[in-house]
């Protein structure tokens, strides 16, 4: 399936290196990102394999950190009508203010970049009022010196499904 788990997580949650993937890992990454809930028998079909083989390959893909199998859920019908991206110019330690950032929980989504911006977030709020508090809360941070506020104001696509490539 993969080469020794140089992508399997360390204790302390760093990876180790990208985990080379043969094309059977790949078809089952691929069919799983099509369906989630696909049976490992019908995955097994389609890709040539046992159901128990599918699904051995399938918890050491999970061991490893290659991928996870979630539920995503659509905002809107939960009642968090507003969905931002903000980015952050910080001075100091990035790591230090994305891990920090990365404890708020409307945070979804953390990201170091290079750039104009030195950090990207994204939020999911109850509403205009509750973008606020979370405002705030990103400006109390010491090191953050601006944000700039992307309210979302329709979702066009949003798919998981890269593929392997």
């Amino acid at each position: 399936m993969t080469t020794p788990p140089r992508g399997a997580r360390h204790q302390d949650g760093a990876r180790s290196g990208p985990v080379v993937l043969d094309d059977i890992s790949k078809q089952i990454i691929e069919q799983l990102q099509t369906d989630g809930r696909k049976p490992y028998a019908a995955i097994g079909k389609a890709v040539g394999l046992s159901e128990a083989a599918v699904r051995q390959r399938v918890q050491r893909l999970l061991e490893a950190g290659v991928m996870q199998i979630v539920a995503v859920t659509d905002p809107l019908m939960l009642g968090f009508p507003r969905q931002a991206m903000i980015s952050i110019k910080c001075e100091g330690d990035l790591e230090r203010v994305a891990d920090e950032l990365a404890t708020i929980a409307e945070i979804d989504y953390v990201v170091l970049t290079a750039g104009s911006v030195d950090i990207i977030v994204e939020v999911v709020c109850e509403g205009d009022q509750h973008l606020l508090e979370i405002l705030g809360k990103i400006r109390a941070i010491p090191s953050v010196r601006a944000t700039e506020t992307f309210v979302y104001l329709k979702l066009r696509k949003q798919t998981y499904s890269w593929g392997t490539r």
